[in-house]
């Protein structure tokens, strides 16, 4: 009979993990314990708690609990869902108000502490990706905090951002509909713009905001019911933040002539009528405030952009004009004053220009803009004297050079009929 010797059997013995597989315990108070009483060693002096960070990074696991030596670094102590700092279970000290909220408004103390996060950063460069997640953090706990925490916190992250610690794309934070709401957003941004144009000009400014994707939505930190370019101005203006008024006004003028030009498209290719046309893009040059002459480049923009051009030039004047000619009425609608003409002609020129099978044609199209009252002899005039475009001027004042000769002996020929 066969017997099956049984296998041996693990039982009652032991089995002793790997020191590399035992995981030590997330014990955020003991290391805000242990940063704290290195800042009272420090005799709560700023250049000595620097001096210690600086050094205590090879005894104090900063990578593991940055945000906790982060919130105390901002807060002095560690921050609780909702922005305010948690109290210790067991009645130890736990705060301190050697921190950005427990500084004097004044500007040179606020400096100190940007130092701070600058030479901590620039010693434990791990530190960034968990800044820029603090610096995201604390804009969706502004609510929780004070109108002075806000602004000095506004001081310190506008030095930070401005130059290059941090990432502008944690401003997006403030489009949260419960910092919106309550006019926080748009307070805490002028504080901020405010302390980088102090740093800086308005071009840094401007291509952070672009690189955060909210060049075009600083409207939108208003709250809902006050969202108007005025109020926006207001604000701004009663902040001494002009440039921050222009840039504003600026984008939205291009966000306005994108939206016409594609619009207007819409409406060319749906065969609308010009009535239909002309009365909806003076409504949006009012709504906007948009120019004469600014308008009627956005509508030559258009009208060139949604044809597909013949590839061959002896075909491309004749299409052209054709569709020219069945514009023309718009474009004499909005095209009345002098400025906006000479502007149109310049256009007209850079375009052919730019695109090689309209080189010959400029002259036809100046001729047919004559003809049905588009431009008229003055402007054509002050173009050929010193009205031109740099752009291929030599070649189309060529093209213009014998119809102008014919509009100033017209002109001697009409006056001679007078006298």
């Amino acid at each position: 009979m066969n017997q099956k010797t049984p296998k041996p059997s693990l039982t009652g013995h032991r089995l002793k993990a790997r020191k590399r597989d035992e995981k030590e315990k997330y014990d955020a108070p003991a290391f805000r314990d242990l940063v704290l009483q290195g800042f009272v060693e420090a005799d709560n002096d700023l250049d000595k708690v620097s001096r210690y960070l600086d050094s205590a990074g090879s005894r104090l696991d900063y990578r593991r609990y940055a945000e906790t030596l982060f919130d105390i670094l901002f807060a002095g102590g560690i921050l609780a869902p909702g922005g305010s700092v948690a109290d210790d279970a067991e009645g130890r000290p736990c705060k301190t108000s050697l921190c950005v909220f427990g500084s004097d408004e004044d500007h040179n103390a606020l400096y100190a502490h940007y130092m701070v996060f600058n030479k901590l950063i620039r010693r434990y460069k791990y530190l960034e990706k968990s800044f820029e997640e603090e610096l995201k953090k604390l804009i969706m706990f502004l609510k929780g905090f004070d109108e002075s925490q806000r602004k000095k916190l506004a001081v310190v992250m506008g030095l930070c951002l401005a130059n290059g610690l941090g990432n502008p794309t944690c401003l997006n934070m403030l489009f949260e509909d419960h910092i919106v709401r309550e006019g926080i957003a748009i307070q805490f941004s002028s504080d901020l713009f405010a302390e980088w144009l102090r740093e800086k000009d308005i071009q840094s400014l401007g291509m952070a905001l672009k690189r955060a994707e909210m060049e075009t939505k600083l409207l939108d930190l208003l709250p809902i019911n006050k969202r108007t370019q005025e109020n926006f101005e207001i604000h701004f203006k009663s902040a001494g933040l002009l440039s921050i008024v222009e840039f504003q006004r600026h984008k939205a003028i291009t966000v306005v002539r994108k939206d016409l030009q594609r619009r207007l498209a819409e409406m060319i290719k749906d065969e609308d009528s010009i009535k239909e046309m002309i009365e909806f893009i003076k409504e949006q040059m009012k709504k906007s405030s948009l120019t004469e002459h600014e308008t009627i480049v956005i509508v030559w923009n258009t009208l060139m952009c949604v044809v597909e051009w013949s590839k061959k030039e002896e075909l491309v004047a004749d299409q052209c004009l054709r569709h020219l000619r069945q514009y023309s009425s718009l474009l004499f609608a909005l095209n009345k004053n002098g400025r906006s003409q000479l502007a149109l002609m310049c256009k007209v020129q850079e375009f052919c220009y730019d695109n090689m099978n309209f080189f010959k044609v400029f002259q036809k199209i100046i001729l047919l803009f004559y003809k049905v009252d588009v431009l008229s002899e003055d402007v054509i005039m002050k173009w050929y004297k010193d009205g031109h475009a740099s752009k291929g001027k030599s070649v189309f004042l060529e093209q213009m050079k014998k119809f102008v000769e014919w509009l100033e002996n017209a002109e001697e020929e009409s006056e001679d009929e007078d006298d």
